[in-house]
């Protein structure tokens, strides 16, 4: 993280998803191997993408866009931001590889102990270039073992991170999303688990509380991420903002979310003592509630 946004790289990336509410808020308590960071859609494609929030105007359009920025990405990230770690890297001594995959750097570390199957040795640096990443805000990134040892000096970091509003309606569409097709692959309950704890910090009543966000974010994913439920029926994100939002799944697809989330909980990712899944599902059931109450 300091290597990227010590350059000039970091004036137009921004830190965002569940790990940035781990390190930049210390919202959720939770082990989380990725990291999403945003390439500015109008660095990438200036050509297209203008204006304070750029969103195609038509799914045409949109697939234009998501072509090109693709494109570019994939050799802006071999060209400029893996150079950028590895210099890093070689600067500050640390052992570690690197690995490439179109729009996706793997950095693989040594580990010093055997650990759980649900966590590979590797951090996961995965890029996109289709929003701005905004609103966002800097805030400074420790390690987490830098309380407990204040004897000793840690690495920090001060990344553009994307406030957890808009984390907030990202992962609630993305659940909305998946309890209308149905729960498929695994890794995914942990965006119910925190959902809530964004609820708990107060995050989930700001997101409430602001529907032009919540409209931009909708806006955003009707153009980007067009998807059907299992009935063939294109989803209605503008919907899921507006009264409509799903996010306890039901019948077998709660069985499926149930095993995924233990898997979770047995692989030691959660800090702490676990919410039993059946208070999670109460919580989310509340959250609906009042996202859909307000309209």
């Amino acid at each position: 993280m300091q290597g990227l946004f010590e350059t000039k790289l970091g004036e137009h990336l921004v830190f965002k998803g569940g790990t940035s509410l781990s390190k930049g808020y210390g919202i959720i308590q939770r082990f989380s191997e990725d990291i999403d960071l945003t390439y500015d859609v109008r660095q990438i494609i200036p050509e297209l993408a203008k204006g304070d929030h750029p969103i195609p105007e038509t799914r045409a359009q949109a697939d234009k866009w998501t072509k090109a920025a693709r494109e570019k990405l994939v050799v802006w990230v071999k060209d400029e931001a893996l150079p950028v770690l590895q210099q890093h890297a070689a600067a500050t001594g640390v052992n570690v590889k690197f690995r490439v995959d179109a729009d996706v750097i793997y950095i693989d570390y040594h580990q010093v102990s055997e650990g759980s199957e649900y966590v590979a040795p590797s951090v996961k640096l995965e890029f996109g270039a289709r929003s701005t990443g905004e609103p966002a805000e800097i805030r400074q990134v420790t390690c987490d073992a830098a309380s407990y040892l204040p004897e000793l000096s840690f690495s920090a970091a001060a990344p553009k991170i994307m406030l957890p509003q808009r984390t907030f309606w990202e992962k609630a569409t993305a659940v909305h999303v998946l309890c209308a097709q149905g729960i498929k692959g695994d890794r995914i309950s942990r965006h119910w688990h925190d959902l809530v704890k964004l609820d708990d910090a107060g995050y989930a009543k700001a997101a409430f509380d602001d529907q032009d966000l919540a409209n931009e974010v909708a806006d955003w994913k009707s153009k980007f991420f067009r998807t059907k439920d299992r009935d063939g029926n294109v989803i209605d994100y503008h919907a899921a903002v507006s009264g409509k939002l799903q996010l306890v799944p039901d019948g077998e697809m709660r069985k499926e979310l149930e095993a995924d989330y233990q898997k979770m909980v047995d692989a030691g990712l959660l800090l702490g003592d676990a919410m039993p899944f059946a208070g999670l599902m109460m919580r989310c059931a509340d959250l609906q509630k009042r996202a859909n109450e307000r309209h």
